[in-house]
């Protein structure tokens, strides 16, 4: 991959989707496409760095024409849009993840569970009471044993009372041991393969492209997106950031609705 060029300062541009790159009607502007379209034209590249699995990121890659690496699944799966295949793909231990569902639930009582089955065409089962976000495709299941029946890239938990916040923190107080675990919105806890993060993945996909960390600029908007913007040479906060991340931003930008990739991309583009 050949540097970046002398007008833009970055070899490579890593985008969160949803609350980043999606304006809130999950669509993307064609302001922020075209700011794209430039800065790859000045040599650098896109990759979308995402907690969305690969079967609920594909149609939002196939809208935007999306023919490169793709970071799925909160890091646990390196997708190449092109070619249609997974590079890699972690899994979750089903026995650590029952442990640490069981230890959560001793703490806080009964959770709302959802999973992500691991695969090009993994499923979201999604159990009684577990509300989905948006209109993302999920089938419903009830008895728990259809839980643990095929391999998981990762869990959902849901609280009838506790925040996100809320139960982010009593779930890595209890089960921190066992699984990682990250808040991706209201209404989004993970758990996840012990040590994984976004930066798992971003650097996986960064060295099959010849990029190193100081060369990435990381647009975010939720926690999970921490360690992505650690790694990156540079991280952008959007003005919708929750704010555990705006305090670790280099800076923060518009919002997701107001263009925010674009504005910082325009101002480096000179």
């Amino acid at each position: 991959m050949s540097g970046a060029s002398s007008s833009f300062p970055y070899r490579l541009v890593a985008t969160d989707l949803d609350g980043t790159l999606l304006r809130d009607d999950h669509s993307v502007s064609a302001r922020t496409r075209e700011a794209l379209a430039a800065a790859t034209a000045a040599g650098a590249a896109h990759i979308v760095v995402t907690g969305r699995a690969v079967p609920w990121t594909r149609p939002i890659l196939e809208d935007l024409g999306y023919q490169g690496l793709a970071v799925c699944g909160q890091g646990a799966q390196v997708y190449d849009a092109g070619a249609g295949r997974l590079l890699t793909s972690v899994t979750l231990d089903r026995q650590l993840a029952g442990v640490a569902l069981a230890k959560i639930e001793a703490e806080v009582g009964p959770l709302h569970l959802a999973a992500s089955r691991d695969g090009l065409d993994g499923e979201v089962l999604v159990g009684p009471g577990y509300d989905v976000i948006g209109e993302l495709p999920a089938t419903p299941f009830t008895d728990a044993s259809d839980l643990w029946a095929a391999p998981l890239n990762k869990l959902y938990i849901q609280h009838p009372e506790l925040s996100s916040d809320e139960l982010a923190a009593a779930a890595e107080r209890t089960a921190g041991g066992f699984v990682t675990v990250v808040m991706a919105g209201e209404g989004i806890v993970e758990l996840l393969p012990l040590g994984l993060s976004k930066a798992t993945g971003l650097s996986l996909a960064a060295r099959r492209l010849g990029v190193k960390a100081a060369e990435t600029i990381a647009f975010g908007d939720m926690p999970n997106d921490i360690p992505m913007f650690a790694w990156s040479g540079h991280g952008v906060a959007m003005a919708n950031a929750h704010r555990e991340l705006r305090a670790v931003a280099d800076e923060v930008t518009a919002s997701n609705e107001d263009d925010g990739i674009a504005v910082v991309l325009e101002r480096l583009l000179g």
